[in-house]
């Protein structure tokens, strides 16, 4: 069964470091916003590569189980993921019933290299009558999930937060024009004596916005 995987692992995120640090670390985190596919025949063997936008583990296993329902007669379905968290982290990879390692961790070394948060990556194989061996396979699946990368439009990761404030009525159209310059949008808002407002913008903006109104 595809999805009788093994243990969740959570990398924890490092505690103490310099924000400074903690912003570049950031930075160099990448993410896709919409799906990419890259297919090709290695030795008779023919590989599909998906990358999918994924922010949750009901994502991963919502996409999965489409894949299986789109290729029922697929020899592998291989994957790896990997998806940040509040708790840091989390990741797994899954080999499909190829040899041990030759499938999930080069696809997960992948992800990780280029330093991927929230998404999946799987690997579809349909046996081609040629054996490649552990290597090969290694390769294959590695290099599969490479160019899939590849092909993809990859995105700097922002990490969000979200802020509440109250508003006198007069305020409210300053509030939305440095809310803006910010790249930050409401998220929930109710009128009454005064305006409720819920938004989320980027954690290295907080200090800008909350500078000119106070958040409650």
């Amino acid at each position: 069964m595809l999805l009788a995987i093994g243990s969740l692992i959570v990398e924890p995120e490092q505690q103490g470091q310099a924000r400074a640090a903690n912003l570049i670390e950031r930075i160099k985190m990448l993410y896709v916003t919409e799906s990419y596919r890259f297919e090709e025949i290695i030795k008779k063997s023919r590989f599909i590569g998906v990358i999918h936008p994924c922010t949750s583990e009901q994502d991963v296993w919502r996409h999965l189980k489409t894949l299986q329902a789109e290729h029922p007669h697929a020899n592998h379905i291989a994957f790896a993921y990997r998806i940040k968290t509040d708790a840091g982290i989390v990741y797994r990879f899954h080999d499909a019933g190829e040899p041990t390692g030759t499938a999930g961790k080069p696809i997960f070394q992948y992800i990780e290299g280029k330093n991927l948060i929230n998404a999946l990556i799987a690997v579809i194989r349909y046996f081609g009558g040629v054996k490649l061996g552990a290597g090969g396979l290694t390769r294959a699946y590695g290099q599969t999930a490479k160019q899939v990368i590849d092909v993809a439009a990859l995105q700097p990761y922002r990490e969000m937060t979200t802020l509440r404030f109250t508003l006198d009525y007069e305020k409210f159209q300053a509030f939305e024009y440095a809310l803006k310059k910010a790249d930050g949008r409401i998220i929930e808002q109710v009128f009454a004596e005064q305006i409720h407002l819920s938004v989320k913008l980027p954690v290295d903006k907080q200090g800008e916005l909350a500078s000119q109104f106070a958040p409650v």
